[in-house]
């Protein structure tokens, strides 16, 4: 699930040919010890699951989380989790959370094959939206603006999970995009365990944006790589599926009868 790494071999015969060689220009992790630093990236936040462990996750609107597709997934039978053994936990930083929330509604992309080898196209599908059971407010919580266009080869930042520090998020504030071909990212950051559905940020606009999440890493070469994918068209039909799916209330029909001139409903009738 989100702690799995996967080597990816097939697909990094099929789509390294023309990445960049250049060296490993990774920082260190680095963990957000200090409070006023955390309070800047809270609305990233750690994605439970009951029986299966936990990802990564970032708010995107008062009542929408952004996540990979896999973390949705139970990483045995491949089946899809029911909404009510997830919680996201904004924020979650030595014991303290700056919102907690309950899952009502997921939506996977559905060109995401979680029983599929590991290839192209299961990456760039890698992606889910999940639905709050109560928005957050924007007084509490800002959520990230995704990035509205296809990032180019640059410098990038991810803030995550992860295992052996999966009660303090960690950012890297620097590592690079290295290739990307058939919507599939090729980035130098520090991701492990854990740190699957992390956001990607570029920083050209001001506040972070999120370019791309966390999808699995692999080996190339002896450097290890993380993998992600472009994220405008994939998160566009998800918000459109969302939206589809999304349980609309019930109207409650009240029959009102009419007779001898009395009330019904609370209405009163004149006899003509």
């Amino acid at each position: 699930m989100a702690f799995r790494i996967v080597p990816l071999v097939a697909l990094i015969t099929m789509v390294m040919a023309g990445a960049s060689q250049a060296q490993n220009a990774t920082t260190d992790l680095r963990a957000m010890e200090a409070e006023n630093d955390a309070l800047v990236w809270q609305s990233v936040g750690r994605l439970d699951a009951k029986k299966s462990g936990f990802c990564t996750a970032t708010l995107i609107a008062p009542d929408v989380v952004l996540t990979a597709a896999h973390c949705v997934y139970d990483p045995q039978s491949g089946k899809r989790l029911l909404p009510e053994e997830l919680t996201f936990k904004a924020g979650l930083r030595k014991g303290r959370i700056a919102a907690s929330r309950a899952i009502v509604q997921i939506e996977a992309h559905p060109d995401y094959n979680p029983k599929s080898p590991i290839t192209a196209q299961n990456i760039r599908h890698d992606v889910a939206l999940l639905r709050l059971e109560k928005p957050i407010p924007t007084s509490e919580l800002d959520p990230f603006v995704l990035h509205d266009r296809l990032v180019s080869n640059g410098p990038v930042s991810v803030v995550s999970y992860g295992r052996n520090r999966e009660n303090l998020p960690s950012r890297q504030d620097l590592c690079q995009v290295e290739a990307m071909q058939e919507d599939v990212m090729f980035m130098d950051c520090n991701v492990t365990f854990g740190s699957s559905g992390a956001p990607v940020f570029s920083h050209r606009n001001g506040r972070g944006q999120i370019v791309s999440v966390i999808s699995g890493m692999a080996n190339i070469d002896g450097r290890k790589m993380a993998l992600g994918m472009a994220l405008p068209k994939v998160v566009r039909e998800l918000r459109h599926q969302m939206w589809v799916n999304k349980e609309r209330p019930v109207a409650e029909i009240k029959r009102v009868t009419v007779g001898g001139g009395g009330t019904a409903g609370g209405a009163k009738f004149v006899r003509p």
